[in-house]
């Protein structure tokens, strides 16, 4: 049996192998890295930890295969065994940082510079609120949540920044740093957010209309921290992850269809809880693996069974751990500000477990921004005693480059430059082919002199939004060709 492996042999061989030749009668096809989007099949619902699973998923663990034994399917089905991020099967930026939650995106023909008023500005809607929610983009919708009044409220746009709907996830965040925290994700016609009280909800995205809801912290015994709760949820297949970080689960998958808990991961200690963080996907050591952070601890789980494969300390004075986790090659960066800063660790196979190794440590305290790796290179921005930006070496973690042009901020990357929105509302594209912090364009969004411009930069279809608050822009970022090609269809 692999590495990583969920059960032992002799207990699943003759399920393994009825699941095997059911899978391949259906004629089920995986794609490269990516939560399906297959009719649901009665016979995966009935088997358990299984149930639930559609045809066409990545779910199926490696484990199925080879007690059969059998090899990995040949072709595009091979594929889903690689090691890596696993990809949102949705069109454009349908959940947040992206399609894989790293901030990379992989559109090309954008501009390679900017003008000194920065690129065009399609369009600019007000009223939003407050909050720090970044949008999503699918098709010719964009949603965005906003704090007005004592309501958390959804906003779908078209690409063109007129209203479609809006709809109310429950109360508002009225405590410290009023204002909305998460972004939405889009799953199959369906919109998943969860306000800062826990009220996870499942929305009809063409219309707006409520089709479940779930109180995580009534649900699992969680409490309410003091900034509120900020997860951006994660949907892969049939299952919403929420992390309440409770007293009766540490992470959680939820039916997307119904809001019924699949599985739970239990707590890793009595002391830890719920904190900030956006957990990601990925394949490693035969695993589908989510990875987040709670109060105390960066930690990954099973993401068919929620068994807790790995915990390593992550924890300061304030238990807020809010950067979203960074995955490559085998490898995974968790930061917390304060105390443990910067840590990478090298994930291991052992006795069908996996353990987090530590490798190197870095300075760098990142709290909003996340950071955004690219063949070997992490960009990130510190938070506080490095209150600039950073090029990290992934295999040695030594700073390459670094610029304080910038503070901090968040940044995402496409076509071989990073597009910065740091915390004053500056916003800048860089060029990264030479692992320096080329700045090819700079301009400043018309908020006034302010410290909290904190939702992340979005690029979808040749345009950039960008978010503060109340306002939301949408600007031109299409190259000369680009537009051409465009304009000509």
């Amino acid at each position: 049996m692999r590495i990583g492996s969920t059960w032992s042999l002799v207990a699943i061989s003759a399920r393994a192998v009825f699941l095997v030749f059911t899978l391949l009668a259906m004629g089920i096809s995986c794609g490269r890295a990516s939560c399906g989007n297959g009719a649901s099949s009665e016979t995966l619902q009935s088997l358990g930890n299984l149930r639930g699973l559609e045809a066409g998923s990545p779910w199926v663990p490696d484990t199925i295969v080879s007690a059969a034994g059998l090899e990995a399917p040949p072709g595009p089905q091979a594929a889903t065994y690689e090691v890596g991020l696993v990809a949102s099967p949705e069109p454009g930026w349908p959940q947040w940082r992206g399609k894989r939650r790293d901030g990379v995106s992989d559109e090309v023909g954008l501009l390679p510079s900017w003008p000194e008023a920065g690129p065009k500005l399609l369009w600019a809607v007000s009223g939003l609120g407050r909050g720090w929610a970044s949008p999503i983009v699918v098709n010719d919708r964009v949603f965005v949540p906003g704090d007005v009044g004592d309501d958390l409220v959804i906003f779908a746009f078209d690409t063109w920044g007129k209203l479609q709907w809006k709809a109310v996830n429950g109360r508002a965040w009225l405590g410290s740093y009023p204002g909305s925290r998460a972004s939405c994700a889009f799953s199959e016609g369906r919109l998943y957010h969860a306000n800062a009280h826990g009220r996870v909800a499942c929305f009809d995205a063409a219309t707006g209309e409520e089709l479940w809801a779930v109180d995580i912290r009534k649900t699992f015994g969680s409490r309410e921290i003091p900034w509120g709760l900020s997860e951006c949820l994660l949907v892969c297949d049939n299952r919403v992850f929420v992390t309440p970080g409770g007293e009766r689960a540490l992470m959680a998958a939820l039916d997307k269809n119904t809001g019924e808990v699949l599985w739970t991961a239990p707590p890793i200690s009595a002391d830890d809880f719920v904190s900030h963080g956006s957990p990601i996907l990925f394949r490693w050591g035969g695993r589908l693996v989510v990875a987040n952070c709670s109060a105390a601890h960066g930690f990954g789980v099973d993401a068919l069974t929620g068994e807790l494969l790995w915990a390593v300390p992550l924890r300061n004075q304030y238990d807020t751990n809010v950067a979203t986790p960074i995955y490559g090659d085998g490898r995974i960066f968790y930061v917390t500000p304060y105390t443990q800063l910067g840590r990478q660790y090298r994930l291991t196979g052992q006795d069908g477990k996996i353990r987090a190794d530590l490798v190197w440590t870095h300075p760098v305290d990142t709290v909003t921004g996340s950071g955004v790796l690219v063949e070997g290179t992490l960009w990130i921005g510190g938070y506080r005693r490095p209150k600039w930006w950073f090029a990290i070496d992934w295999n040695t973690g030594q700073t390459v480059s670094e610029t304080k042009r910038l503070t901090t901020g968040a940044a995402i990357f496409a076509e071989g430059r990073l597009y910065v929105l740091d915390e004053t509302g500056r916003v800048a594209l860089i060029d990264t082919s030479s692992r320096q912090f080329d700045i090819r364009g700079m301009f400043q969004l018309p908020v006034g002199t302010v410290r909290d411009a904190w939702a992340h930069p979005v690029i979808c279809d040749g345009r950039l939004y960008l978010r503060h608050h109340d306002m939301m822009w949408c600007y031109d970022i299409r190259a000369a060709e680009k537009l051409l090609e465009d304009s000509s269809r």
